[in-house]
């Protein structure tokens, strides 16, 4: 890792995404990636940015004041830089200005992990790459679910996982890697 400082940004890793209702997910280990990273980030003192999914759907287990709504274990007792809400895909569209937030702390590259790979995550690092930012993607640190097209068809989470990762590799937005590459370079 380069002396820049480089942050971590955790997307909606929300315990609303253990219900059933979701479907298949894949990558079962992605929390204990998640959980790697995030560890390492505050071993060193370096910036964490937690945001989760304030849901305005009804029926949403990820609506504010909804047990969902809350962070999964995994994130219990982190020592985070920021905290907030988004009720888009994008983090840079969230409740606080994320771009203006890492400008004003000279921060120009991110490592994003976190929930579901192929919305929130890829969203943010399609829109983090547009904004200047070197965004690094931990796969393994994040999943998602089948998911149902527009023919009826269904991709599953593993193809929708592989499909981000060559849009996010492909379009130049984001260097994709796994969390062991990501803590070995620190």
């Amino acid at each position: 890792m380069t002396t820049e400082t480089k942050a971590l940004i955790v997307i909606d890793v929300q315990r609303g995404f253990d219900k059933p209702v979701w479907g298949p997910r894949n990558n079962p280990g992605a929390e204990a990636n998640i959980k790697a990273l995030v560890d390492a980030w505050q071993e060193r003192g370096l910036p964490i940015v937690l945001v989760h999914h304030d849901s305005v759907k009804p029926g949403s287990s990820l609506r504010p004041g909804q047990e969902g709504n809350h962070f999964k274990p995994e994130l219990d007792g982190v020592r985070a830089d920021l905290v907030f809400g988004k009720k888009v895909n994008s983090a840079f569209h969230g409740d606080i200005d994320l771009d203006g937030w890492l400008k004003t702390r000279g921060i120009t590259s991110f490592v994003l992990a976190g929930i579901q790979t192929n919305f929130c995550c890829e969203t943010t690092a399609r829109v983090g790459g547009n904004l200047g930012y070197h965004v690094t993607f931990a796969l393994d640190a994040t999943f998602t679910f089948d998911l149902a097209g527009p023919d009826g068809g269904v991709l599953t989470a593993d193809e929708l996982y592989r499909a981000t990762a060559t849009n996010l590799h492909g379009g130049g937005f984001a260097t994709v890697t796994s969390t062991k590459e990501i803590l070995s370079g620190f």
